[in-house]
């Protein structure tokens, strides 16, 4: 459990260090941080949003692909690298909670504490203004 803490710890340090937006969760899925980059883009910061399920952030920012189809939280990258133990990439579109909808690349990672160890996860995004998934 100590390194666990460790691990989250480590990647909440880095996150606020970052010009990136970074949004880490622990292994459960719940919401642990976002930096300041990441809540610029989500429309609220981390100390208005506070800890949140997977369920409740991956609803809070509605997710939509590019024909405008909700996506399920499996369908987050986040998750996926949460579950798969593997980087995963998506872009989608997301309803920021200051009523923007903003086009976002997601690259994320499985945060592990030793090989077999999954921790959290941590994704890594930015406004896209290109084509993709």
């Amino acid at each position: 459990m100590e390194q666990k803490s460790l691990v989250l710890i480590l990647a909440r340090e880095l996150a606020d260090k970052l010009a990136t937006a970074v949004f880490v969760v622990d292994d459960e899925g719940t919401l642990v941080y976002f930096n300041e980059r990441a809540a610029e883009i989500l429309g609220k910061s981390f100390a208005e949003a506070g800890a949140m399920t997977i369920n409740e952030w991956a609803e809070a920012f509605e997710p939509l692909s590019h024909d405008d189809q909700p996506l399920a939280a499996d369908d987050l990258p986040l998750v996926a690298a949460l579950r798969t133990r593997n980087p995963a990439h998506r872009s989608f579109r997301i309803q920021g909670a200051d009523g923007a909808s903003r086009r976002i690349a997601v690259t994320a990672l499985p945060l592990l504490a030793r090989s077999d160890e999954v921790v959290g996860a941590a994704a890594l995004f930015w406004e896209d203004g290109g084509e993709g998934s």
